[in-house]
């Protein structure tokens, strides 16, 4: 199997270093070049021709996201945004994101050998994930062997051993996504009206990004979206998305619902997890939940989705047509826990119809 090729840019030198360190050490990766600014990167573009762009937003002679617009508009590549922890980096990348850069990873930095070897994961991962996407004119690729994950989602709950608590009237909607997530949640929750059952999302974004995502959400939708806090209330008319770096588990005392927000190790290689949602949703909502999986790069979600379909939920699957990366919907089929599989158009219509029924 080719190595995914990288170009990185960033302005600073060791950031540069630290992304070549950490790219390198996956044998499925090969940085082929770096650029201190867009215009360096563009002269490097002359000559090589990468598979992967990671792309700082704040440089010199030419911001991040103006590159991105160029490259997007001349010769489209998977833009893979490097930004800061800070609010307005994040506001920027997620903006990128509407402009077609793939996913976001914060800046690595140095810490415990556990951070160095998670971030690791989440910046290798990231970059195979935008290698496999849909883009543009972008011929498609074959599908890229993964690595097994770490851990399941036993390291945050144990396997329910019976059905869900007793039945109610009150649905909820449990999402996952990844790769591609972004648009396909906007698109999704612009959809739903004001009285929509509540819903609790995880998509796989880095810490703090998930504040600002919310806010742009609940800008344009209808429902009430916000970042999960411990202890949320799951209502009617509001979305919850589980903060970044943090899992989020559905949990109900009586006939509320409400979230709890853990730490914990990285689960299917990932910290929110799909598969810790989905899990807790099948213990504590069963029959009462439907499950939505979207598009995403590997496996998070496809064995809590199972665990739904087996304590009686509705599951349904974005369709491979409609997915950036038809990864984590193609494993819950897989796994066997899908009932429908779906364009992202026709999801939201079809939960409200299921929460109805």
């Amino acid at each position: 199997m080719k190595k995914i090729k990288v170009l990185v840019v960033d302005d600073s030198a060791l950031v540069r270093q630290t992304l070549c360190d950490i790219l390198n050490s996956d044998p499925g990766i090969e940085v082929v070049a770096t650029a201190g600014d867009p215009f360096l990167a563009a002269e490097r573009l002359k000559t090589v021709v990468p598979d992967v762009i990671t792309l700082d937003i704040e440089m010199p002679r030419m911001d991040g996201l103006t590159f991105l617009q160029k490259i997007m508009s001349q010769h489209p590549l998977p833009v893979v945004m490097c930004s800061s922890l800070a609010l307005s980096g994040s506001e920027t990348a997620l903006k990128a994101m509407e402009y077609g850069a793939v996913d976001i990873i914060t800046k690595p930095k140095m810490g415990t050998k556990q951070f160095i070897e998670e971030s690791r994961v989440t910046i290798c991962d990231a970059i195979k994930g935008a290698a496999a996407a849909r883009l543009g004119r972008r011929p498609e690729r074959s599908s890229l062997k993964e690595v097994s994950p770490k851990y399941t989602a036993d390291v945050i709950m144990e396997k329910p051993s019976s059905k869900a608590m007793i039945q109610t009237t009150e649905k909820v909607v449990v999402v996952g996504a990844s790769t591609g997530g972004t648009e396909a949640l906007k698109v999704f929750l612009e959809m739903l009206p004001e009285d929509t059952p509540g819903i609790v999302i995880v998509q796989h974004m880095p810490e703090n990004f998930t504040a600002a995502f919310a806010k742009r959400l609940d800008s344009t939708c209808r429902v009430t979206v916000k970042e999960a806090q411990d202890n949320d209330t799951v209502v009617r008319g509001r979305a919850l998305i589980a903060p970044g770096n943090h899992h989020t588990l559905l949990k109900r005392s009586g006939a509320r619902y409400y979230v709890e927000i853990k730490d914990g190790p990285l689960v299917s290689r990932h910290r929110p997890s799909v598969d810790v949602l989905f899990r807790s949703a099948a213990r504590y909502a069963g029959r009462n939940a439907v499950g939505v999986i979207m598009t995403g790069m590997g496996d998070d979600g496809a064995r809590g989705m199972k665990e739904l379909f087996d304590a009686g939920a509705i599951n349904i699957a974005q369709d491979e047509a409609s997915c950036v990366v038809y990864g984590m919907p193609n494993e819950a089929v897989k796994h066997g826990g899908v009932h429908k599989i779906m364009p992202l158009q026709l999801i939201g219509p079809e939960v409200l119809l299921l929460c109805r029924g």
